[in-house]
């Protein structure tokens, strides 16, 4: 089971990626955690629960170097999402992207 967490700025426009990605991971069999915080949560998550990999979405892209520097000593790959993929809510894509960064 792979734990792949999402933050954006409220959290909310994210939940409906997730729901595409859940969808892709279930259609693959990829048992994955999928879950979305708003970046004011996001420490408080990272500090209490495993994560395997941290995606970005475009409006905290900003944030990237923060939370490379934060999880860096944990090897948690972070990246931000590709803007195309989450207009399109692609949850395919983007759960592709995550394995990748996974090294799977």
């Amino acid at each position: 089971m792979k734990t792949i967490m999402l933050v954006c700025s409220a959290g909310m426009s994210t939940s409906l990626l997730v729901t595409k990605m859940e969808t892709a991971a279930k259609e693959e069999n990829f048992e994955a955690d999928i879950f979305a915080v708003s970046a004011t949560e996001a420490n408080g998550i990272l500090a209490e629960k495993d994560v395997d990999v941290l995606l970005l979405g475009p409006q905290v892209r900003f944030m990237l170097k923060q939370f490379e520097d934060k999880v860096a000593d944990k090897g948690i790959p972070v990246s931000v999402i590709d803007m195309a993929d989450y207009g399109m809510m692609n949850g395919q894509k983007v759960l592709q992207e995550a394995k990748k960064l996974m090294g799977l």
